[in-house]
């Protein structure tokens, strides 16, 4: 059963050891508490809707592969706009990030319905952030970031199509890069950290390919057993962990090779674009200006040509109406003063004037 009220200063004194060791709201007055199991929801009611749905995605699907059922208790935040969710998370969480877990106190802290586009599907998310803690609960402080980032987005279904194009960037500007280096890209920038994520992912399938029936379950057990993961590896999959990065740097360069060639191929015209460019441009102006001459030099040579044969023209039609009756010629070529005949009556006699 779903319990929801508001929580009132009365009941502060019940929830304040948790909520003053993690980040969140300064007083829990006007926020709806949705609980259900282990489960519970802190919201504003104008995300009402959305508590119920993420509390019901919790409980639903509350298991995660390779780890027992987690009984740690969980508390769900969900700040009402992006101010606060930075305020309650301070200045150490990303500026791209939609949610940060608090292993170490159960807590969760999400954007809620007013969360930007680029946020994602808040159910996912949600997914994301419960399996670090389930992890967590198991294995502690164990795992380094790039198998814990890399578990969580894999459990959680995240697509990484982004991530994938930044990763075939990488491929060809600097190379793959080893594991021991990825925890470093998640914090050098969004665009890096979605390459980091894409080939986290890669890496924790591998892992989880050593034993197709048993998946993680075993190497869990032995991660926990040793405190080592390259000990927990030998045990779980008989391999070390250089064997497993030797593998997933050659299935890797595999997957995106193709189009880390294609990346490398159009990074290769673009620098010869660079190179050639000013040298083309050069020639093109070169060819405009030519071009441009060569029409001026045909339009004068069109306009000498009209000119001529509209002197010649005017040459010939002088000429024409020099030789014309009346125009000035002889009595004897039948100007003017040449003798005109008289008309005849009918007898053919010519009459008198």
């Amino acid at each position: 059963m779903v319990a929801v009220g508001v929580l009132w200063a009365g009941l502060l004194g019940t929830v304040a050891p948790s909520v003053a060791a993690a980040q969140g709201p300064a007083s829990l007055t006007g926020y709806e508490v949705r609980e259900r199991g282990r489960v519970s929801v802190v919201a504003t009611p104008g995300d009402a809707t959305l508590a119920e749905s993420l509390l019901m995605a919790a409980v639903a699907q509350d298991s995660f592969p390779g780890l027992p059922r987690p009984r740690q208790r969980v508390q769900i935040f969900l700040a009402p706009d992006t101010r606060t969710f930075r305020s309650w998370n301070g200045t150490g969480a990303p500026e791209w990030g939609a949610a940060l877990a608090y292993p170490g106190l159960g807590r969760i802290v999400m954007q809620g319905r007013l969360a930007p586009s680029t946020a994602g599907d808040p159910v996912r998310v949600l997914r994301h952030e419960l399996a670090h803690l389930a992890l967590h609960e198991l294995l502690g402080d164990l795992p380094p970031r790039w198998f814990d980032e890399g578990y969580a987005t894999l459990v959680a279904g995240e697509e990484q199509g982004d991530g994938i194009l930044t990763v075939n960037l990488a491929l060809a500007l600097r190379g793959l890069p080893r594991l021991s280096e990825l925890d470093e890209l998640f914090v050098d920038g969004e665009g890096r950290a979605h390459a980091a994520y894409a080939l986290s992912v890669r890496a924790v399938e591998e892992i989880a390919r050593g034993d197709p029936e048993r998946g993680l379950s075993l190497f869990f057990g032995y991660w926990k057993e040793t405190g080592s993961f390259d000990r927990g590896l030998r045990r779980a999959y008989g391999e070390t962990s250089e064997a497993l990065e030797a593998r997933w740097r050659s299935r890797t360069r595999v997957r995106y090779g193709a189009l880390a060639m294609l990346t490398d191929a159009t990074l290769g015209s673009v620098v010869l674009l660079l190179l050639l460019g000013p040298l083309w441009w050069q020639r093109r102006v070169r060819d405009r200006e030519r071009m441009e001459r060569l029409r001026r030099a045909d339009a004068e040579q069109e306009r000498r040509e009209q000119e001529q044969a509209r002197q010649e023209q005017e040459s010939l039609l002088a000429e024409l109406l020099a030789e014309l009756p009346g125009t000035g010629g002889s009595p004897a070529d039948g100007g003017e003063d040449a003798p005109r005949d008289r008309p005849q009556d009918a007898s053919g006699r010519k009459q008198n004037e």
